[in-house]
């Protein structure tokens, strides 16, 4: 687990693990009406009702290089909602609460569709 700082002050450093930023990203996906859940956020993984999700492994990738955040995650929309406007909310919100939380910038936020619930 790899911590960043987030501020060099005269009383010492803050540093900021990149699980706590990942769970910033999980959180606020999970925030945008449409979004079932991030896949790799550990989950249940109930797949019999998820449509197009066809490799389990990729999950949620934060990389954290001096300061500032790249992050790579894939979510499960639930079925009726635009994909390509849930995913921009989702890009948008997780940039904004880990700016505002952490400090840190954020310089690209990849959502990949993983799937579609029937639920």
């Amino acid at each position: 687990m790899e911590e960043n700082y987030a501020s060099d002050e005269v009383l010492g450093d803050v540093r900021i693990s990149d699980e706590v930023v990942a769970n910033i990203a999980v959180i606020a996906a999970g925030e945008i009406e449409g979004v079932s859940y991030v896949v790799g956020s550990g989950k249940p993984n109930e797949f019999k009702n998820i449509v197009g999700i066809k490799n389990h492994t990729k999950d949620l990738r934060i990389e954290v290089c001096e300061k500032i955040v790249s992050v790579d995650m894939a979510i499960v929309v639930k079925y009726g909602f635009s994909l390509p406007t849930v995913g921009k909310a989702v890009q948008e919100r997780v940039r904004s609460s880990i700016e505002n939380m952490t400090g840190l910038e954020v310089s690209d936020v990849n959502v990949r569709i993983a799937g579609v619930d029937l639920k």
